[in-house]
């Protein structure tokens, strides 16, 4: 019995750190792996988060094991937090035991989109809100080339494993290199909204909302650090969009 709590403990674990390293809330992971936890027969689970790592203890007729995991950001990805959610579903109602499941975990993985899709449908986005603002065709159309071209850089230091502070800091700073050729030349009838609309594909919503929906459920420290976190994604955003300020020498929106 001792080696199936062992190998319940290490799927729980498994099932956490998906979770917490792309994107889900603290709440979610916490419940989720009680949840496995409880459709294994296991009558206690114990799970403390961090910002980086998590803490699992399952107990089985008096029997207590801990384990711990070290969890690394990457990135935001919904298809993989409902599969473990599909996964834990299916324990539950008896389809799959720990064994399955823990194949079926393994068997994970994120799903991306196309690159060049990515890049229109974000180049759009940021084009709409300058045409919702005001902005006249041309505006909208600086503001998807800005975007976009922005968002092929942010795609090529992504790819490569850069630092996420400056993956947004250089991608500011393309991004408003370019839409500062708009009030350079003078193009459309506002084109101080090319400036402000091309970088708002930028902004760390995600996380901030995580952030506030941890703090509110009780996962202070977690929430502290997701904060801080985005916080500085938001300073990183900011030293980009100065930096090409400075060399274009076009200051304020």
């Amino acid at each position: 019995m001792a080696s199936r709590q062992r190998a319940v403990s290490r799927l729980i674990a498994h099932a956490g750190k998906m979770l917490l390293a792309h994107g889900a809330e603290s709440t979610l992971v916490g419940d989720i792996m009680r949840r496995m936890g409880f459709a294994c027969g296991i009558s206690e689970v114990e799970v403390s988060l961090s910002a980086s790592s998590l803490v699992v203890t399952t107990v089985y007729k008096g029997h207590c094991i801990t384990t711990a995991r070290r969890c690394t950001d990457k990135g935001l990805n919904m298809r993989v937090v409902t599969q473990v959610q599909r996964i834990c579903i299916m324990m539950e109602r008896g389809l799959l035991d720990h064994t399955m499941a823990q194949h079926k975990l393994d068997t994970v993985s994120p799903q991306r989109y196309n690159r060049w899709l990515v890049v229109i449908m974000i180049g759009l986005s940021c084009a709409s809100f300058s045409r919702l603002a005001g902005g006249d065709w041309s505006v909208f159309g600086m503001t998807f080339l800005a975007s976009a071209i922005g968002m092929m850089a942010r795609q090529e230091m992504a790819a490569r494993h850069f630092n996420p502070l400056l993956t947004f800091s250089a991608t500011a700073f393309v991004t408003s290199l370019v839409s500062t050729q708009a009030i350079n030349y003078h193009i459309g009838n506002t084109p101080t909204l090319v400036m402000a609309s091309s970088v708002l594909m930028l902004v760390p919503g995600f996380p901030l909302i995580n952030a506030v929906a941890d703090m509110l459920k009780g996962y202070v420290n977690m929430g502290i650090a997701r904060f801080t976190f985005a916080s500085l994604l938001t300073l990183s955003i900011c030293l980009g969009i100065i930096a090409a300020m400075r060399v274009t020498g076009v200051w304020g929106w």
